[in-house]
């Protein structure tokens, strides 16, 4: 449960052992991909081993940063105070170049242009003055 006095704080990422390197990219502005050097298969979100065939020999390389808009949702209303200001907004799960599917959201225009199948390109977003930056999706140029 959220302590009321800290409601009006969003929560950052906390990375972990597994997901460090891809923190790091995306402060770099990469996003960074895990790729399974036994069988192929690319993954996202970071974990320890690969999904399909259960390796551990993986590795990070950089993705295009390129998508699709596969599904979204407009949110008028904020899940709490800290996301007051920030309504409306469009949560986007995008289908990467690369093949794998994240959860983002959407800048840089009015959350109301975005459509199934729109063309987006990676912004690495960073957040205040915390050293923290979050990738972001906008309209591809």
């Amino acid at each position: 449960m959220i302590n009321p006095k800290e409601a009006h704080i969003k929560p950052l990422p906390m990375p972990d052992a597994d997901s460090e390197a891809y923190w790091r990219g995306i402060r770099e502005g990469k996003l960074l991909l895990q790729h399974c050097k036994q069988c192929g298969h690319v993954q996202f979100y970071q974990q320890a081993i690969c999904r399909a065939c259960g390796s551990e020999h993986l590795e990070h390389r950089p993705a295009s940063g390129r998508g699709t808009v596969h599904s979204f949702s407009v949110v008028y209303r904020a899940p709490g105070p800290a996301f007051k200001h920030d309504t409306p907004y469009a949560v986007l799960l995008v289908e990467l170049a690369e093949g794998p599917r994240m959860i983002s959201s959407f800048v840089g225009d009015d959350p109301l242009v975005v459509t199934f199948d729109m063309p987006v390109e990676l912004v690495c977003e960073p957040v205040g003055d915390t050293g923290v930056v979050l990738p972001r999706f906008r309209a591809a140029r």
